[in-house]
Protein backbone atom coordinates (compact mmCIF):
# COMPACT_ATOMS: atom_id res chain seq x y z
CA UNK A 1 0.00 0.00 0.00
CA UNK A 2 1.59 3.12 -0.92
CA UNK A 3 2.34 5.69 2.03
CA UNK A 4 -0.61 8.00 2.66
CA UNK A 5 -1.39 11.01 4.54
CA UNK A 6 -1.76 10.85 7.77
CA UNK A 7 -5.07 12.05 9.72
CA UNK A 8 -6.10 12.23 13.53
CA UNK A 9 -9.70 12.50 12.60
CA UNK A 10 -12.72 11.15 9.73
CA UNK A 11 -14.82 13.30 8.21
CA UNK A 12 -18.68 14.08 8.34
CA UNK A 13 -20.23 17.52 8.17
CA UNK A 14 -20.68 17.06 12.26
CA UNK A 15 -17.55 15.41 12.94
CA UNK A 16 -16.04 12.08 12.30
CA UNK A 17 -15.24 9.17 14.68
CA UNK A 18 -12.17 6.64 13.98
CA UNK A 19 -13.84 3.38 14.65
CA UNK A 20 -17.59 2.15 14.04
CA UNK A 21 -19.21 0.02 17.04
CA UNK A 22 -22.19 -2.08 16.21
CA UNK A 23 -24.59 -3.85 18.29
CA UNK A 24 -24.19 -7.48 18.78
CA UNK A 25 -27.76 -8.05 16.21
CA UNK A 26 -25.34 -6.33 13.25
CA UNK A 27 -22.46 -8.22 14.32
CA UNK A 28 -24.43 -11.37 13.15
CA UNK A 29 -25.79 -9.88 9.97
CA UNK A 30 -23.11 -10.53 7.68
CA UNK A 31 -20.46 -7.56 9.35
CA UNK A 32 -16.97 -8.73 9.57
CA UNK A 33 -15.42 -6.63 12.53
CA UNK A 34 -11.48 -6.93 13.77
CA UNK A 35 -10.78 -4.73 16.95
CA UNK A 36 -14.36 -2.66 16.22
CA UNK A 37 -13.51 -2.09 12.73
CA UNK A 38 -15.68 -2.86 9.98
CA UNK A 39 -13.36 -4.83 7.79
CA UNK A 40 -15.87 -6.21 5.23
CA UNK A 41 -19.47 -7.41 4.63
CA UNK A 42 -21.84 -8.59 1.57
CA UNK A 43 -23.19 -5.69 0.08
CA UNK A 44 -26.71 -6.35 1.22
CA UNK A 45 -25.76 -6.28 5.03
CA UNK A 46 -24.01 -2.94 4.00
CA UNK A 47 -27.10 -1.33 2.81
CA UNK A 48 -29.03 -2.62 5.82
CA UNK A 49 -26.21 -1.22 8.24
CA UNK A 50 -26.82 2.25 6.33
CA UNK A 51 -30.94 2.01 7.16
CA UNK A 52 -32.28 3.89 10.51
CA UNK A 53 -34.82 2.03 12.74
CA UNK A 54 -36.87 3.73 15.53
CA UNK A 55 -33.61 2.66 18.07
CA UNK A 56 -30.74 2.06 15.58
CA UNK A 57 -28.62 5.49 13.77
CA UNK A 58 -25.68 4.22 11.79
CA UNK A 59 -22.26 6.05 13.12
CA UNK A 60 -21.42 8.98 10.90
CA UNK A 61 -18.27 7.58 9.59
CA UNK A 62 -20.27 4.63 8.62
CA UNK A 63 -22.82 6.84 6.80
CA UNK A 64 -19.82 8.87 4.81
CA UNK A 65 -18.00 5.54 4.09
CA UNK A 66 -20.29 4.09 2.64
CA UNK A 67 -22.06 6.67 0.40
CA UNK A 68 -18.53 7.55 -0.85
CA UNK A 69 -17.40 3.73 -1.55
CA UNK A 70 -20.97 2.07 -3.02
CA UNK A 71 -20.84 3.83 -5.98
CA UNK A 72 -18.13 1.41 -7.01
CA UNK A 73 -21.17 -1.63 -6.72
CA UNK A 74 -24.14 0.57 -7.23
CA UNK A 75 -25.38 3.75 -8.65
CA UNK A 76 -26.32 6.40 -6.08
CA UNK A 77 -30.50 6.23 -7.40
CA UNK A 78 -30.23 2.66 -7.18
CA UNK A 79 -29.19 2.49 -3.52
CA UNK A 80 -31.53 5.16 -2.60
CA UNK A 81 -34.57 3.32 -3.60
CA UNK A 82 -33.38 -0.14 -1.98
CA UNK A 83 -33.11 2.46 0.98
CA UNK A 84 -36.84 3.75 0.84
CA UNK A 85 -37.90 0.01 -0.07
CA UNK A 86 -36.37 -1.39 3.16
CA UNK A 87 -37.61 1.68 5.04
CA UNK A 88 -41.07 1.40 3.67
CA UNK A 89 -40.94 -2.78 4.30
CA UNK A 90 -39.59 -2.27 7.87
CA UNK A 91 -41.91 0.05 9.27
CA UNK A 92 -44.66 -0.70 7.62
CA UNK A 93 -45.21 2.19 6.18
CA UNK A 94 -47.54 0.62 3.11
CA UNK A 95 -50.22 -0.29 5.56
CA UNK A 96 -53.59 1.42 5.66
CA UNK A 97 -53.26 2.89 9.02
CA UNK A 98 -49.92 3.60 10.15
CA UNK A 99 -48.04 3.07 13.74
CA UNK A 100 -47.98 7.48 14.03
CA UNK A 101 -46.05 6.35 17.80
CA UNK A 102 -43.35 3.91 15.92
CA UNK A 103 -42.85 6.54 12.49
CA UNK A 104 -42.37 9.38 15.20
CA UNK A 105 -39.35 7.60 16.19
CA UNK A 106 -38.12 6.30 12.90
CA UNK A 107 -38.98 9.65 11.26
CA UNK A 108 -35.92 12.38 12.66
CA UNK A 109 -33.70 9.09 12.13
CA UNK A 110 -34.42 8.45 8.02
CA UNK A 111 -34.49 12.75 8.12
CA UNK A 112 -31.34 13.19 9.16
CA UNK A 113 -29.92 10.82 6.90
CA UNK A 114 -31.62 12.40 4.23
CA UNK A 115 -29.95 15.38 5.02
CA UNK A 116 -26.28 14.35 5.37
CA UNK A 117 -26.47 12.53 2.18
CA UNK A 118 -28.00 15.68 0.54
CA UNK A 119 -25.50 18.00 2.41
CA UNK A 120 -22.44 15.64 1.69
CA UNK A 121 -23.13 14.46 -2.11
CA UNK A 122 -25.53 17.16 -3.20
CA UNK A 123 -24.40 16.04 -6.91
CA UNK A 124 -26.31 12.80 -6.58
CA UNK A 125 -29.49 14.77 -5.94
CA UNK A 126 -29.39 16.67 -9.37
CA UNK A 127 -30.80 13.42 -10.40
CA UNK A 128 -34.72 13.73 -10.57
CA UNK A 129 -35.06 9.75 -9.82
CA UNK A 130 -32.87 10.91 -6.76
CA UNK A 131 -35.34 13.83 -5.70
CA UNK A 132 -38.23 10.91 -6.33
CA UNK A 133 -37.21 8.64 -3.57
CA UNK A 134 -36.52 11.71 -1.19
CA UNK A 135 -40.05 12.82 -1.36
CA UNK A 136 -41.89 9.72 -1.67
CA UNK A 137 -40.10 8.96 1.56
CA UNK A 138 -41.09 11.73 3.43
CA UNK A 139 -44.82 11.91 2.30
CA UNK A 140 -44.88 8.43 3.47
CA UNK A 141 -44.00 9.71 7.22
CA UNK A 142 -45.64 13.18 7.00
CA UNK A 143 -49.20 12.12 7.61
CA UNK A 144 -47.68 11.44 11.40
CA UNK A 145 -46.20 14.94 11.93
CA UNK A 146 -46.61 18.08 10.33
CA UNK A 147 -43.39 18.84 11.22
CA UNK A 148 -42.05 16.78 8.65
CA UNK A 149 -43.58 18.64 5.87
CA UNK A 150 -41.50 21.74 7.02
CA UNK A 151 -38.30 19.85 7.04
CA UNK A 152 -38.43 18.63 3.97
CA UNK A 153 -39.20 21.68 2.57
CA UNK A 154 -36.30 23.05 4.35
CA UNK A 155 -34.13 20.36 3.37
CA UNK A 156 -34.68 20.58 -0.35
CA UNK A 157 -34.45 24.54 -0.48
CA UNK A 158 -31.01 24.14 0.90
CA UNK A 159 -30.49 21.64 -1.47
CA UNK A 160 -31.70 23.42 -4.33
CA UNK A 161 -29.52 26.51 -2.83
CA UNK A 162 -26.42 24.36 -2.63
CA UNK A 163 -26.96 23.02 -6.63
CA UNK A 164 -27.70 26.75 -8.04
CA UNK A 165 -24.52 27.99 -5.91
CA UNK A 166 -22.06 24.76 -7.44
CA UNK A 167 -23.88 25.49 -10.74
CA UNK A 168 -23.37 28.78 -11.28
CA UNK A 169 -19.47 28.31 -9.97
CA UNK A 170 -19.07 25.46 -12.89
CA UNK A 171 -20.61 28.01 -15.34
CA UNK A 172 -18.13 30.73 -14.62
CA UNK A 173 -15.43 27.49 -14.84
CA UNK A 174 -16.64 26.54 -18.28
CA UNK A 175 -17.05 30.63 -19.50
CA UNK A 176 -12.96 30.82 -18.37
CA UNK A 177 -12.13 27.97 -20.29
CA UNK A 178 -14.29 29.08 -23.31
CA UNK A 179 -12.64 32.37 -23.02
CA UNK A 180 -8.69 31.34 -22.52
CA UNK A 181 -8.98 28.42 -25.46
CA UNK A 182 -8.47 30.83 -28.04
CA UNK A 183 -5.58 32.80 -25.89
CA UNK A 184 -3.18 29.45 -25.97
CA UNK A 185 -0.75 31.77 -28.02
CA UNK A 186 2.55 30.16 -30.15
CA UNK A 187 4.55 32.86 -30.44
CA UNK A 188 4.92 36.64 -31.65
CA UNK A 189 7.92 38.79 -32.14
CA UNK A 190 8.84 41.07 -29.32
CA UNK A 191 8.21 43.75 -28.74
CA UNK A 192 5.61 44.30 -28.62
CA UNK A 193 4.82 41.84 -25.92
CA UNK A 194 1.97 39.37 -26.22
CA UNK A 195 0.05 40.71 -22.94
CA UNK A 196 0.21 43.05 -20.06
CA UNK A 197 3.64 41.38 -18.11
CA UNK A 198 2.21 40.51 -14.74
CA UNK A 199 4.44 42.97 -12.84
CA UNK A 200 2.10 45.51 -14.16
CA UNK A 201 -1.22 43.58 -12.81
CA UNK A 202 0.37 43.17 -9.97
CA UNK A 203 3.83 43.72 -7.92
CA UNK A 204 3.54 42.34 -4.49
CA UNK A 205 4.32 38.87 -4.11
CA UNK A 206 2.18 38.45 -0.88
CA UNK A 207 -1.24 40.16 -3.02
CA UNK A 208 -0.18 37.65 -5.66
CA UNK A 209 -0.14 34.34 -3.17
CA UNK A 210 -2.99 35.37 -1.82
CA UNK A 211 -4.87 35.40 -4.96
CA UNK A 212 -3.87 32.34 -6.29
CA UNK A 213 -5.07 30.94 -2.93
CA UNK A 214 -8.61 32.65 -4.00
CA UNK A 215 -8.53 31.06 -7.12
CA UNK A 216 -7.46 27.78 -5.78
CA UNK A 217 -9.91 27.35 -2.63
CA UNK A 218 -13.05 28.47 -4.87
CA UNK A 219 -12.07 25.91 -7.87
CA UNK A 220 -11.63 23.23 -4.82
CA UNK A 221 -15.37 23.97 -3.39
CA UNK A 222 -16.85 22.70 -6.53
CA UNK A 223 -14.87 19.03 -5.99
CA UNK A 224 -17.59 16.61 -5.32
CA UNK A 225 -15.67 13.93 -2.64
CA UNK A 226 -17.33 11.18 -5.31
CA UNK A 227 -15.30 12.35 -7.85
CA UNK A 228 -12.29 10.64 -6.29
CA UNK A 229 -14.34 7.37 -6.57
CA UNK A 230 -16.12 7.96 -10.00
CA UNK A 231 -12.69 9.02 -11.47
CA UNK A 232 -11.01 5.40 -11.34
CA UNK A 233 -14.52 3.46 -12.00
CA UNK A 234 -14.12 -0.08 -13.25
CA UNK A 235 -16.20 -2.78 -14.12
CA UNK A 236 -17.33 -4.91 -10.99
CA UNK A 237 -16.44 -8.14 -11.58
CA UNK A 238 -19.70 -9.21 -10.25
CA UNK A 239 -21.44 -8.00 -12.59
CA UNK A 240 -20.82 -8.70 -16.19
CA UNK A 241 -22.58 -6.44 -18.29
CA UNK A 242 -21.67 -2.74 -17.21
CA UNK A 243 -20.00 -0.54 -14.82
CA UNK A 244 -21.28 1.28 -12.16
CA UNK A 245 -21.35 4.59 -14.48
CA UNK A 246 -21.88 3.69 -17.54
CA UNK A 247 -22.93 7.04 -18.42
CA UNK A 248 -19.62 9.62 -18.79
CA UNK A 249 -18.09 9.58 -16.13
CA UNK A 250 -18.86 12.64 -13.43
CA UNK A 251 -15.80 14.30 -12.68
CA UNK A 252 -15.70 17.77 -14.86
CA UNK A 253 -14.49 19.92 -11.43
CA UNK A 254 -11.41 17.44 -10.49
CA UNK A 255 -10.92 17.66 -14.60
CA UNK A 256 -10.93 21.24 -14.51
CA UNK A 257 -8.72 21.70 -11.29
CA UNK A 258 -6.21 19.90 -12.88
CA UNK A 259 -5.86 22.22 -15.75
CA UNK A 260 -5.64 25.19 -13.48
CA UNK A 261 -2.75 23.34 -12.04
CA UNK A 262 -1.22 22.80 -15.71
CA UNK A 263 -2.72 26.78 -16.84
CA UNK A 264 -0.45 27.78 -13.50
CA UNK A 265 2.64 26.43 -14.82
CA UNK A 266 2.57 27.49 -18.50
CA UNK A 267 1.71 31.24 -17.22
CA UNK A 268 4.40 31.26 -15.17
CA UNK A 269 7.06 29.85 -17.86
CA UNK A 270 5.34 32.68 -19.84
CA UNK A 271 5.79 35.26 -18.48
CA UNK A 272 9.45 34.28 -17.86
CA UNK A 273 10.39 33.63 -21.57
CA UNK A 274 8.37 36.92 -22.60
CA UNK A 275 10.75 39.81 -21.40
CA UNK A 276 13.15 41.23 -24.40
CA UNK A 277 15.94 41.41 -21.47
CA UNK A 278 17.72 39.59 -19.29
CA UNK A 279 17.65 42.04 -16.19
CA UNK A 280 13.68 41.65 -16.21
CA UNK A 281 13.50 37.96 -16.81
CA UNK A 282 15.60 37.66 -13.94
CA UNK A 283 13.34 40.36 -12.12
CA UNK A 284 10.37 37.76 -12.76
CA UNK A 285 11.73 34.57 -11.94
CA UNK A 286 12.74 36.74 -8.38
CA UNK A 287 9.14 37.67 -8.02
CA UNK A 288 7.74 34.36 -8.57
CA UNK A 289 9.67 32.61 -5.98
CA UNK A 290 8.67 34.98 -3.64
CA UNK A 291 4.80 34.20 -4.51
CA UNK A 292 6.29 30.98 -4.18
CA UNK A 293 7.47 30.88 -0.81
CA UNK A 294 4.47 32.66 0.65
CA UNK A 295 2.34 30.26 -0.77
CA UNK A 296 4.05 27.96 1.53
CA UNK A 297 3.69 29.67 4.23
CA UNK A 298 -0.53 30.28 3.67
CA UNK A 299 -0.16 26.52 2.74
CA UNK A 300 -0.86 26.80 -0.47
CA UNK A 301 1.14 23.96 -1.85
CA UNK A 302 -0.73 23.39 -5.21
CA UNK A 303 -0.05 26.82 -6.51
CA UNK A 304 3.76 26.80 -4.44
CA UNK A 305 4.26 23.19 -6.67
CA UNK A 306 2.96 25.12 -10.21
CA UNK A 307 4.78 27.91 -9.92
CA UNK A 308 8.11 25.68 -9.09
CA UNK A 309 7.14 23.22 -11.93
CA UNK A 310 6.93 26.24 -14.39
CA UNK A 311 10.14 27.34 -13.42
CA UNK A 312 11.61 23.88 -13.55
CA UNK A 313 10.24 23.46 -17.37
CA UNK A 314 13.19 23.36 -19.79
CA UNK A 315 12.60 26.37 -21.90
CA UNK A 316 13.11 28.29 -18.66
CA UNK A 317 15.69 26.38 -16.66
CA UNK A 318 17.98 26.27 -20.05
CA UNK A 319 18.23 30.31 -19.47
CA UNK A 320 21.45 29.86 -17.96
CA UNK A 321 22.64 34.04 -18.32
CA UNK A 322 18.98 34.97 -16.79
CA UNK A 323 19.30 32.59 -13.58
CA UNK A 324 23.11 33.69 -13.18
CA UNK A 325 21.53 37.06 -12.06
CA UNK A 326 18.83 35.46 -9.49
CA UNK A 327 19.16 34.87 -6.32
CA UNK A 328 18.37 31.34 -5.97
CA UNK A 329 19.04 30.22 -2.52
CA UNK A 330 15.48 30.87 -1.65
CA UNK A 331 14.33 28.73 -4.67
CA UNK A 332 16.50 25.72 -3.72
CA UNK A 333 15.06 26.10 -0.05
CA UNK A 334 11.50 25.71 -1.75
CA UNK A 335 12.82 22.52 -4.32
CA UNK A 336 14.03 21.27 -1.46
CA UNK A 337 10.18 21.51 0.26
CA UNK A 338 8.90 19.91 -3.02
CA UNK A 339 10.90 17.30 -3.66
CA UNK A 340 9.78 13.79 -4.90
CA UNK A 341 12.54 11.78 -3.29
CA UNK A 342 11.73 9.27 -0.26
CA UNK A 343 7.35 9.51 -2.05
CA UNK A 344 7.61 13.72 -1.13
CA UNK A 345 8.50 12.70 2.21
CA UNK A 346 9.84 16.53 2.85
CA UNK A 347 6.15 17.87 1.47
CA UNK A 348 4.66 15.55 3.35
CA UNK A 349 6.20 16.68 6.27
CA UNK A 350 5.01 20.16 5.61
CA UNK A 351 2.10 19.17 4.66
CA UNK A 352 0.86 17.62 8.00
CA UNK A 353 2.37 20.33 9.91
CA UNK A 354 0.28 22.58 7.80
CA UNK A 355 -2.97 20.27 8.47
CA UNK A 356 -1.79 19.91 12.65
CA UNK A 357 -2.00 23.96 12.61
CA UNK A 358 -5.80 24.11 10.74
CA UNK A 359 -6.85 21.50 13.44
CA UNK A 360 -6.05 23.71 16.68
CA UNK A 361 -6.38 27.35 14.00
CA UNK A 362 -8.14 30.25 15.72
CA UNK A 363 -8.34 32.23 12.02
CA UNK A 364 -9.52 30.89 8.34
CA UNK A 365 -5.65 32.10 7.83
CA UNK A 366 -4.66 29.38 9.84
CA UNK A 367 -6.92 26.66 8.51
CA UNK A 368 -5.27 27.15 5.09
CA UNK A 369 -4.38 23.68 3.91
CA UNK A 370 -4.45 23.42 -0.11
CA UNK A 371 -2.26 19.83 -1.14
CA UNK A 372 -0.45 19.49 -4.12
CA UNK A 373 -3.97 17.85 -6.28
CA UNK A 374 -2.18 15.26 -8.92
CA UNK A 375 -0.34 13.67 -5.61
CA UNK A 376 -3.55 13.16 -3.90
CA UNK A 377 -4.80 11.66 -6.73
CA UNK A 378 -1.93 9.86 -7.34
CA UNK A 379 -2.20 8.35 -3.64
CA UNK A 380 -6.08 7.41 -4.16
CA UNK A 381 -5.23 6.25 -7.22
CA UNK A 382 -2.29 3.55 -5.65
CA UNK A 383 -4.71 2.97 -2.73
CA UNK A 384 -7.49 2.15 -5.24
CA UNK A 385 -5.15 -0.26 -7.70
CA UNK A 386 -3.48 -1.94 -4.65
CA UNK A 387 -6.07 -3.33 -2.83
CA UNK A 388 -9.16 -5.06 -4.44
CA UNK A 389 -12.98 -4.22 -4.01
CA UNK A 390 -13.97 -7.03 -2.91
CA UNK A 391 -12.47 -9.91 -1.01
CA UNK A 392 -12.51 -13.36 -2.83
CA UNK A 393 -15.72 -14.49 -0.53
CA UNK A 394 -17.36 -11.58 -2.62
CA UNK A 395 -17.46 -9.74 0.40
CA UNK A 396 -16.88 -5.70 -0.15
CA UNK A 397 -13.32 -4.99 1.33
CA UNK A 398 -14.81 -2.04 3.62
CA UNK A 399 -11.28 -1.90 5.26
CA UNK A 400 -9.87 -0.21 2.03
CA UNK A 401 -13.10 2.38 1.81
CA UNK A 402 -12.21 3.55 5.27
CA UNK A 403 -8.67 4.37 4.26
CA UNK A 404 -10.41 5.85 0.98
CA UNK A 405 -12.73 8.28 3.42
CA UNK A 406 -9.90 9.31 5.45
CA UNK A 407 -7.60 10.80 2.42
CA UNK A 408 -10.52 12.57 1.17
CA UNK A 409 -12.80 13.41 4.37
CA UNK A 410 -9.64 15.53 5.15
CA UNK A 411 -9.22 17.05 2.23
CA UNK A 412 -13.08 17.58 1.87
CA UNK A 413 -12.48 19.37 5.26
CA UNK A 414 -9.86 21.36 4.29
CA UNK A 415 -11.93 22.71 0.79
CA UNK A 416 -14.86 24.17 2.88
CA UNK A 417 -12.63 26.59 4.51
CA UNK A 418 -13.74 30.14 3.39
CA UNK A 419 -10.29 32.36 2.10
CA UNK A 420 -9.68 35.35 4.35
CA UNK A 421 -7.93 37.19 1.75
CA UNK A 422 -9.66 40.14 -0.12
CA UNK A 423 -10.41 39.19 -3.67
CA UNK A 424 -8.95 41.65 -6.13
CA UNK A 425 -10.55 41.20 -9.90
CA UNK A 426 -8.18 42.15 -11.59
CA UNK A 427 -5.62 40.11 -10.25
CA UNK A 428 -8.10 36.86 -10.47
CA UNK A 429 -9.13 38.04 -14.06
CA UNK A 430 -5.60 38.27 -15.49
CA UNK A 431 -4.32 34.44 -13.58
CA UNK A 432 -7.57 33.25 -15.74
CA UNK A 433 -7.17 34.93 -19.27
CA UNK A 434 -3.59 36.20 -19.68
CA UNK A 435 -2.77 34.66 -22.59
CA UNK A 436 -0.01 31.51 -22.11
CA UNK A 437 2.66 30.15 -24.81
CA UNK A 438 2.32 26.42 -26.20
CA UNK A 439 5.23 24.49 -25.52
CA UNK A 440 7.02 25.09 -28.87
CA UNK A 441 6.29 29.35 -28.14
CA UNK A 442 7.94 28.85 -24.88
CA UNK A 443 10.94 27.10 -26.52
CA UNK A 444 10.96 29.80 -29.22
CA UNK A 445 11.10 32.46 -26.84
CA UNK A 446 13.72 31.28 -24.86
CA UNK A 447 15.56 30.66 -27.58
CA UNK A 448 15.43 34.46 -29.13
CA UNK A 449 16.13 35.24 -25.28
CA UNK A 450 19.18 33.03 -25.14
CA UNK A 451 20.41 31.67 -27.93
CA UNK A 452 20.74 27.84 -28.71
CA UNK A 453 23.85 26.08 -26.81
CA UNK A 454 24.49 23.18 -29.46
CA UNK A 455 23.01 21.65 -32.22
CA UNK A 456 20.41 19.91 -31.39
CA UNK A 457 18.83 23.94 -29.95
CA UNK A 458 20.24 25.40 -33.03
CA UNK A 459 18.16 22.69 -35.61
CA UNK A 460 14.91 23.26 -33.01
CA UNK A 461 14.96 26.78 -32.86
CA UNK A 462 15.50 27.24 -36.93
CA UNK A 463 12.55 24.60 -37.15
CA UNK A 464 10.28 26.91 -34.60
CA UNK A 465 10.87 29.99 -36.49
CA UNK A 466 10.44 28.62 -39.65
CA UNK A 467 7.32 27.15 -38.50
CA UNK A 468 5.92 29.57 -35.88
CA UNK A 469 7.03 32.49 -37.72
CA UNK A 470 7.23 31.70 -41.09
CA UNK A 471 11.03 32.78 -41.22
CA UNK A 472 14.31 31.30 -42.27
Amino acid sequence: MPQTLSSTSMFTPCGFSPHLHTSKEDEQGGLIFQDGNLTSASLDALIQHLIPTTDYYPEKAYIFTFLLSSRLFIEPHELLSRVCHKCIEQQRLDDPVLDKARIRKFGPKILQLLTEWTETFPYDFQEERMIGHLKDMIHRIAPCDEAYWKKMNQLLQTLNQKLATLSHGQEGIVKISAAVSDKLVAFKNKPPSIQREILSVCSDPYTLAQQLTHVELERLSHIGPEEFVQAFVHKDPLDGTKTCFSEQKKTSNLEAYVKWFNRLCYLVATEICMPAKKKQRAQVIEFFIDVARECFNIGNFNSLMAIISGMNMSPVSRLKKTWSKVKTAKFFILEHQMDPTGNFYNYRTALRGAAHRSLTAHSNREKIVIPFFSLLIKDIYFLNEGCANRLPNGHVNFEKFLELAKQVGEFITWKQVECPFEQDPNIIHYLHTAPIFTEDGLYLASYESESPENQTEKDRWKSLRSTILGKT
